[in-house]
């Protein structure tokens, strides 16, 4: 390392540069191959008692550290539990060897560390499920210190963390350190994992295929939203960044596959808030002969037997307010909804009227704003935040909803619901457009919405009416937000506490 990149280090880094070479001096790798494990931290605890005297390998990064003379007691974090470890100086070699270091040499490893452990478990005289070390071996010399939480239990029974790392800005920029100092969030991620992985095996168990489309596309389709724009050099054309996932999966559906589900990323070039990040996780999944009204029985279903599988229960109760994920559902027909929480009735207003009862209700909406995006702004300011329970929203105006087949009995309205939990969207379903006709006027309609300024109105897509032309059997379609499905279960409150690196301005 060069003179100036010392001038810019700290006092405790510059300490770990001498521990650093003075283990090498003695031998020492300070950054090995391997290490062979045996057991996690959380087996330990719950597999073994002090009468088992188990022989263990063990791995993990140092959290605490407590010198008593010739005996010690470290605190390992693997990505399971916090283990306590236990090593006497007559219990480890005199001097380092390529299997362990001497007790001596316990004085140049730090909080933040990785370290090897090959002992037996025991019970200390306090309880404790512990690991009596015989052998431990540097894996990682950390030269940057980690920040010292602490946490202590009260005399009634609470958890108090002090000198937490909790700057939400700095915990996003550096979110491997957020999942070394913070359990909750690690856990988080955890949960995260559990419920993609669920997904996963519901649609499996039932012959969905999961499959890939692409996420570069020559029109972005699928919703209404503004995407990102990127060139391909080779083949000198733009390009876009997908918007949405469906119209591809529709193409599938055409292709014969009967069942087809993708679990990917999107990405759309607008506004960040706590609910939105430009790049996100959805799901997206189509079954050929059913229609929404199945596909709400279905999401009943997932949803009750999801929120069992990764909290037990469910009721949800992170919030003011308990949530009961059991079925059945609330249905309600949007227009139902305008009326019982602005007092008006909307179906049928033309832009102008729309435009007439936003001003009277205090919402904002651009001046050149099409019928869809006002009523889109109305329903966001003064329906949505009364959704708290789990509802179906149903039956939406065709002109939001270019890609979904006509209402069998109303006119002028879709088959398509979204469902609505803890005042935000959760899912979008649709008995799927099928007619290539109708379809092709939808598109022709959202072309002249996109000609008076409205960026986020649909493309037309020539292949896709040719894929259903081909022929499309009657499919039931839904979208859901893996994101704000992880915030719901796990009752965070921004999307960024449940994306690993989630979306930040250059500092």
């Amino acid at each position: 390392m060069n003179n100036d990149n010392l001038n810019n280090l700290n006092e405790q880094e510059l300490r770990r540069l001498e521990e650093l070479e003075l283990l090498e001096k003695a031998g020492i790798n300070p950054y090995p191959y391997q290490f062979n494990k045996t057991y996690k931290n959380n087996e330990i605890k719950n597999l073994f008692s002090d009468e088992s005297a188990v022989n263990v390998a063990i791995a993990g990064r140092i959290m605490s550290i407590r010198r008593m003379g010739k005996a010690s007691f470290f605190h390992i974090l693997d990505d399971t539990a916090r283990l306590q470890i236990y090593f006497k100086k007559d219990d480890l070699p005199s001097e380092p060897n390529e299997d362990s270091l001497s007790y001596d040499n316990l004085k140049l490893l730090d909080i933040g560390d990785i370290v090897g452990v090959e002992g037996f478990v025991f019970k200390t005289k306090t309880g404790e499920i512990s690991v009596h070390s015989q052998r431990v071996k540097l894996l990682c010399k950390s030269l940057s210190p980690l920040p010292i939480v602490k946490e202590e239990i009260d005399a009634d029974g609470n958890k108090i963390t002090h000198d937490a790392f909790a700057d939400k800005e700095l915990r996003y920029r550096k979110r491997y350190i957020d999942l070394i100092v913070n359990s909750q969030v690690r856990d988080t991620f955890i949960k995260r994992s559990k419920i993609v992985s669920f997904l996963r095996r519901y649609f499996d168990a039932r012959g969905w295929l999961e499959v890939e489309t692409p996420s570069l596309q020559p029109i972005p389709g699928g919703a209404s939203a503004r995407p990102f724009i990127t060139h391909h050099n080779a083949l000198d054309m733009p390009l876009y960044l997908r918007i949405a996932i469906e119209l591809y999966l529709k193409r599938l559906i055409v292709g014969g596959l009967e069942g087809v589900y993708e679990i990917g990323k999107n990405f759309r070039n607008e506004g960040m808030d706590k609910s939105h990040n430009p790049e996100f996780t959805m799901l997206e999944i189509y079954v050929a002969y059913h229609d929404y009204n199945w596909l709400m029985d279905l999401w009943e279903d997932v949803l009750s037997k999801l929120a069992i599988e990764i909290n037990g229960t469910t009721d949800l109760t992170h919030y003011a307010e308990i949530i009961s994920l059991k079925p059945p559902f609330q249905r309600a027909k949007m227009f139902d909804l305008y009326k019982q929480y602005t007092g008006m009735d909307l179906k049928g207003k033309t832009r102008e009227e729309l435009l007439i009862i936003a001003k009277k209700l205090n919402v904002e909406v651009p001046p050149s704003a099409s019928s869809m995006k006002i009523l889109d702004e109305i329903f966001g300011a003064k329906v949505e935040p009364h959704l708290i329970q789990p509802t179906f929203v149903l039956d939406y105006p065709i002109e939001m909803s270019p890609l979904t087949k006509k209402h069998r009995s109303e006119e002028g309205l879709v088959e398509r619901f979204e469902l609505f939990i803890n005042g935000k969207e959760l899912a979008n379903a649709y008995s799927e457009l099928t007619d290539p006709r109708d379809q092709r006027e939808r598109f022709e309609e959202q072309a002249k919405i996109k000609a008076t300024g409205d960026d986020e109105a649909m493309f037309l897509d020539e292949d896709f009416i040719n894929a259903i032309e081909t022929g499309m059997p009657p499919t039931a379609g839904l979208g859901m937000g893996i994101d704000r499905l992880v915030m719901l279960l796990t009752g965070e409150t921004s999307i960024r506490d449940v994306i690993f690196f989630p979306t930040m301005r250059n500092k």
